[in-house]
């Protein structure tokens, strides 16, 4: 049995769970998510937690039945709590700032990178080089950090560029000076 897909998700009081056939809602303070469910596994509520269960022992069912879990923990920990992911700037004249719900990166090319917020995701500026991006769905905010991080990616020699904060870039030597 997977050890991950046996783990039950406490389901605070403050959510709401709905199932529909193979459609699952998860509704909290922070908004509301969905989930189909693939046909090898089922989600019940019981005794104020999720339990999800597998219908075979073939190799696929074993695989979503973990899958299913974090998944559902995800959704349970994104309407609650939600997700945030911080990026970082380096690079002499990098920089950003946010105008409305639009982030705006000058990163070393001839125009401006503009970054339209979607619907759940907020950004926050702290400081010039630095960006908070936060909402209820993890992928989503996982998603919006990987484009924003693609606009400028850490280059290894100087280690210029957008990246996670905590994140380490694998620096190169450069020429040798002469021979």
């Amino acid at each position: 049995m997977s050890r991950i897909g046996k783990i039950p998700v406490p389901l605070p009081k403050t959510v709401t769970f709905a199932q529909d056939k193979n459609e699952i809602r998860v509704k909290g303070p922070k908004g509301e998510l969905s989930l189909t469910v693939p046909p090898r596994v089922s989600v019940k509520q019981e005794d104020g937690e999720l339990r999800i269960e597998r219908h075979g022992d073939d190799k696929q069912s074993r695989a979503f039945h973990g899958l299913i879990q974090r998944m559902v923990q995800n959704m349970v920990t994104g309407v609650t709590d939600g997700f945030r992911k911080e990026l970082e700037i380096q690079g002499v004249g990098y920089r950003c700032s946010l105008e409305g719900s639009r982030l705006n990166l000058l990163v070393g090319k001839s125009h401006p990178e503009i970054i339209e917020a979607p619907k759940g995701i907020t950004f926050e500026v702290p400081k010039p080089t630095s960006i908070i991006i936060s909402g209820f769905d993890k992928q989503q905010v996982g998603q919006i950090a990987a484009v924003i991080r693609s606009k400028r990616p850490p280059e290894p020699y100087k280690g210029k560029g957008i990246r996670y904060v905590g994140e380490v870039v694998r620096r190169k030597v450069g020429k040798s000076a002469g021979k």
